[in-house]
């Protein structure tokens, strides 16, 4: 009788061990890679991890071990029979506030290993930029606060020194969806992760780019439903078709994002200067707009 087929070896990564898992949830079991960049995600919905972080190209770098992902569930460090993780809001108001005293405990087990920022996802915070992203996956990971309720204590935001940064002008029921598009946006730029590093050159908000959005893109068929693609690129002349990303590259930024265009414009980086940012001038028509007329 014939010994049974075995099974193929595991790939080593640094790991202790690793198996292959088709379940995404298996992705974010120990060990994990030791000195790999990791997001420790203090959360009341772990299971909402890794979400769509599991699959495509930030699925399968996590699975070979490029970064980490560890989730907290901040129910475990609340208090009383049901582990409250809420409490009302000092002054009064509606809703209910995340505690400091449990909040801290989750952050302090959050924070075991190599030093990480501590983020909290909050409508309040600094727009993330690609410029951030960049900073963050040249360090060693981030820890990630998911509020939800009215937000967190003050008070536990200070004592860790916390950064707050928005993914938009709009509030989400959680944190959650807002973690997973900052983990997204840095980890596509650790090496290796993606399979030709050079396609982030000429992407939108790049270094390479200028800053600026990206030219638009086309493919196969030449002719489709009677639109064509422009003749330039299928022109062989890669000086002429650089020359018309460059142009519409500029054309586009000026249209769609006139912040960026004249931080472009005056040699500035617009993530340094709040008062180009889009949000800003937003929040500042408001204003005006809200204004009552002097009589």
């Amino acid at each position: 009788m014939s010994d049974p087929p075995k099974s193929p070896p595991s790939k080593s990564h640094g790991r202790l061990s690793i198996s292959a898992s088709l379940r995404p949830r298996e992705l974010m079991a120990e060990p994990q890679v030791q000195g790999a960049w990791t997001a420790s995600i203090v959360t009341l919905f772990p299971e909402a991890f890794p979400g769509i972080l599991g699959l495509s190209l930030t699925g399968k770098a996590l699975a070979q071990g490029l970064w980490n992902l560890r989730t907290v569930p901040l129910r475990d460090f609340g208090t009383g029979k049901h582990r409250n993780v809420d409490d009302t809001p000092a002054g009064g108001g509606a809703g209910m506030v995340i505690r400091a005293d449990v909040m801290d405990a989750a952050l302090r087990e959050a924070r075991q290993g190599p030093a990480r920022p501590v983020i909290y996802m909050s409508p309040r915070g600094a727009p993330l930029t690609q410029a951030r992203a960049r900073d963050l996956a040249q360090g060693n990971g981030v820890t990630l606060i998911c509020g939800r309720f009215e937000g967190v204590d003050q008070r536990v935001l200070d004592a860790h020194a916390v950064e707050e940064i928005s993914i938009g002008d709009y509030v989400l029921t959680g944190g959650e969806i807002a973690a997973q598009v900052l983990i997204d946006a840095t980890v596509r730029l650790i090496p290796r992760v993606l399979g030709n590093h050079d396609s982030l050159a000429e992407e939108s908000f790049s270094i390479g780019n200028r800053g600026l959005l990206e030219a638009p893109q086309f493919t196969k068929p030449a002719q489709w439903e009677g639109r064509e693609i422009p003749e330039v690129l299928l022109s062989g002349n890669h000086a002429a078709i650089r020359h018309w990303r460059v142009s519409e590259a500029e054309r586009l930024t000026k249209q769609r994002r006139p912040d960026l265009w004249r931080a472009y414009q005056d040699g500035m980086d617009p993530a340094k200067d709040r008062q180009l940012s889009g949000a800003s001038d937003q929040s500042r028509d408001r204003r005006e707009h809200d204004k009552e007329p002097r009589r």
